[in-house]
């Protein structure tokens, strides 16, 4: 057998010549101590051939229109064969993919491999992270439910704040002036075609920036890097110490890969099709769009943000961040690599992490967005017979009120409790708040009707501290 496939391997390469074109890459020298920290690179190129696979299994059901993809979905979950499992495969491969990225560029920010002279390593890097999280992002938006059709509001919306260009920019994303079917055709082809084939090509640079500038031996400190004489140090020490990737390194990450795609893999079985929203309908305004985990800190920072700078967050913090990443190149170049040695480096990871661990947790707990599921005030807590007062408890329910505010802990909390607003507010002021709206919630003066009005306020106002006991002092 071993020689049956050694004869075809000879005449395939004695007619292509992939020995000659792959021997060079195969067998490049490697650092003999460059071992489990450098598996997350392609262990992410791993994850990325699945979504490949995946998303084309995916596409011979998948339907790209706006009246058809919904409906196509769900035939793929719960009628096609294994289809629930494809789905599964495609998102978790997604998780990886980006998961695996995150900790790669992480391992080579702490261990200073940006540095001369592999900067167009890390810039190249940069830029696949950038499309990635983009590509992630319209994968979100193929599941075309109303999770989706709102994030791309959000997403236009934020867009439309950039100055001058900002309003055609949030018609090129949304397709017109309103979403319609060509929306989700423009990120169809974006998703399928125009991302995977800008990542392709990047991949291709990184990969030939790797095999001509080296992979970076692991940093010890006091060793540090001098660009007159970092290329010759390097060729010396390979010479010396170093060892063919292919097998003494690949065999690390043909294994982790491996292990990776096996996690996929239960994940999928485990876990099953990420669950899908209502069907798509722009008219009703009870979505609460979500991103995906990774863009969950962002969505975060969205939210938490005063109202008097969101414009100037939302254009120039991803700027700003992508400008840092550029930077980090450009700012040290050169110098020590060892974390021991870059106190800055390490404050930077952990900071960051700690800033994004906050504002992920601080999304998981949603506690700025109204919850739709909340049920009616129970009796207890309305605590009256008067008719206008229960039906204004009924309006405080129906209206939407619920959602936002709380009353004796029952009820949202991205708007004031209003447990006690009897006791802090008169009538008037509590008409007011309730015509004219303000910070976020809208105004019900051509909601709700005149006697309506005076229902809900007759609830509210039974909404007071409980009177003091009288006491005696005599």
């Amino acid at each position: 057998m071993k020689d049956t496939f050694k004869k075809i391997w000879q005449w395939v390469d004695e007619r292509t010549g992939l020995g000659e074109m792959l021997g060079p890459q195969l067998t490049h020298l490697v650092p003999h101590d460059a071992r489990w920290w450098y598996v997350f690179g392609s262990a992410t190129l791993m994850a990325f051939s699945l979504q490949i696979v995946t998303g084309i299994l995916l596409a011979f059901t998948y339907v790209p229109s706006g009246g058809q993809a919904y409906d196509s979905l769900m035939y793929i979950t719960h009628v096609q064969p294994w289809g629930w499992y494809l789905r599964a495969l495609h998102f978790y491969g997604a998780s990886a993919m980006i998961l695996m990225m995150i900790i790669h560029m992480v391992q080579v920010f702490a261990f200073g491999s940006y540095k001369y002279p592999r900067e167009m390593n890390w810039l190249s890097g940069v830029l696949l992270f950038a499309f990635t999280i983009t590509l992630g992002f319209t994968g979100q938006l193929m599941r075309w439910d109303q999770n989706a059709v709102w994030s791309i509001m959000v997403a236009a919306e934020q867009a439309g704040r950039v100055p001058i260009i900002g309003p055609w920019l949030g018609r090129f994303i949304v397709g017109g002036d309103v979403e319609s079917a060509s929306t989700l055709t423009k990120f169809y082809a974006l998703h399928v075609f125009v991302l995977p084939g800008i990542i392709l090509a990047f991949i291709g640079l990184h990969l030939q920036l790797v095999l001509k500038n080296g992979i970076s031996e692991p940093p010890t400190p006091g060793k540090t890097v001098d660009p007159a004489t970092e290329r010759a140090e390097y060729h010396e020490l390979m010479e010396k110490t170093g060892v063919p990737f292919w097998p003494d390194a690949a065999w690390r990450d043909a294994v982790f890969g491996v292990g990776l795609l096996l996690a996929i893999m239960f994940c999928a079985w485990y876990f099953g099709a990420p669950a899908m929203d209502n069907p798509p309908d722009p008219s009703l305004t009870t979505a609460n769009p979500q991103p995906d985990w990774y863009l969950m800190w962002y969505f975060a920072v969205l939210a938490l943000m005063p109202p008097q700078i969101e414009s100037v967050v939302m254009v120039f913090g991803p700027l700003l961040m992508g400008l840092l990443l550029f930077s980090v190149p450009f700012i040290s170049n050169s110098g020590e690599r060892h974390l021991k040695k870059r106190p800055w480096a390490v404050g930077a990871i952990v900071l960051g992490a700690i800033l994004v661990g906050v504002l992920w947790h601080a999304a998981s707990e949603e506690n700025w967005s109204p919850h739709f599921t909340e049920k009616p005030l129970p009796v207890e807590v309305v605590q009256s017979t008067d008719a206008h007062v229960i039906h204004g408890a009924t309006l405080f329910y129906d209206r939407g009120c619920i959602n936002c505010h709380a009353i004796q802990g029952h009820g949202g909390v991205k708007g004031p409790d209003l447990t006690f607003i009897g006791s802090k507010l008169d009538a008037s002021q509590i008409i007011l708040r309730i015509a004219n709206g303000g910070k976020g919630m809208p105004s019900f003066a051509g909601i709700l009707k005149s006697d309506e009005m005076g229902d809900l306020l007759a609830f509210l106002q039974t909404r007071k501290h409980a009177p003091l006991p009288y006491s005696n002092n005599n």
